[in-house]
């Protein structure tokens, strides 16, 4: 874990960041780079690269947090009618900072947000399959 990341400059007060949630275990800030206004970002205290790394406990405590202000977004002057959670987990999903963050996003009708995928089809064979491979991997202990 690179103890100088951004976030650990944040939660540290050595960075600015426009705060909205704090505690012992987590903090919520605005994210500099918002895809829509309101753009949040809850982060562990305790720096974690990856969720294999994140406590478990800490890890229902971001989405507690993250429930927490989707509720306030809805009541607050953001006024979105949707929220959308993103957690990147490792390079190919995407994760640019590594110290686990939670985004909360809220949605308005139009923002221009979204999912880009195209969605299959696979046989219920592979399906079986797959869920096989999880569980057997669950059961060895994988957490």
């Amino acid at each position: 874990m690179d103890p100088y990341s951004i976030f650990a400059d944040i939660i540290a007060g050595r960075a600015p960041a426009s705060r909205v949630y704090e505690d012992d275990d987590v903090l919520a800030f605005m994210d500099i780079r918002p895809l829509t206004p309101g753009h949040l970002l809850v982060v562990p205290k305790v720096p974690a690269r990856n969720l294999a790394e994140l406590d478990p406990e800490i890890g229902g405590k971001l989405f507690k947090v993250g429930q927490r202000l989707a509720a306030a977004l809805r009541a607050s002057e953001v006024a979105c009618d949707g929220v959308n959670f993103f957690l990147a987990d490792g390079v190919t999903a995407g994760q640019e900072v590594f110290h686990v963050h939670l985004h909360v996003i809220p949605r308005t009708p139009g923002d221009g947000f979204g999912l880009r995928a195209r969605p299959r089809t696979p046989p219920r064979a592979d399906l079986d399959y797959l869920a096989g491979s999880v569980r057997g991997a669950l059961e060895r202990g994988t957490r």
